[in-house]
């Protein structure tokens, strides 16, 4: 079992896109309207804006690979990116996906250990995300990697409101 992470440019924005599309939808389309998942997806996944965000000096992208096959990604936020004012000690993961195939091999943890380090690179003292309070799976998940809930935001799937729970990690 090869695994490989490896950094995104904007040379990857076809695939990132491909795959952010396929990821997501596999993962939300049974629990949303088609409607608002369609308007989620358009405006999250078009192209020009994961250019911006490909662009973006506080975020970075990173494929996961598993035997050479592409498997999922993760995107990390600091300072001004961050989608939540955490301050410039927090490291954000915004996004961490795996392609249905992939899942249950350990792939999750690979990302989350990545996020990890570039934190502890740049001196941060913790790493948070936002995850859907009816993502049972993933909460639990975050849950083994040592993450504590430590307070709600909202998010919008098109027109609707949903809350995500904000977990922390603190890194020492």
């Amino acid at each position: 079992m090869a695994i490989k992470i490896k950094k995104c440019s904007l040379q990857d924005l076809q695939i990132l896109q491909e795959i952010s599309i396929e990821t997501f939808n596999d993962t939300f389309k049974d629990q949303n309207s088609p409607e608002n998942m369609k308007a989620y997806l358009e405006r999250t996944f078009d192209s020009k804006q994961l250019e911006k965000e490909l662009s973006t000096i506080s975020s970075e992208f990173f494929f996961i690979f598993f035997n050479e096959e592409l498997a999922g990604y993760l995107k990390i936020n600091i300072n001004d990116a961050q989608s939540e004012n955490m301050g410039n000690e927090s490291l954000e993961i915004e996004r961490i996906y795996i392609r249905y195939k992939f899942q249950r091999k350990g792939l999750g943890k690979h990302l989350i250990n990545k996020a990890m380090e570039v934190a502890i690179r740049q001196n941060k003292k913790t790493i948070w995300l936002g995850v859907w309070e009816k993502n049972e799976n993933a909460i639990d998940f975050y849950k083994k990697m040592v993450f504590v809930q430590t307070g709600t935001h909202s998010f919008y799937m098109g027109d609707e409101e949903q809350i995500d729970f904000i977990l922390t990690k603190t890194l020492i």
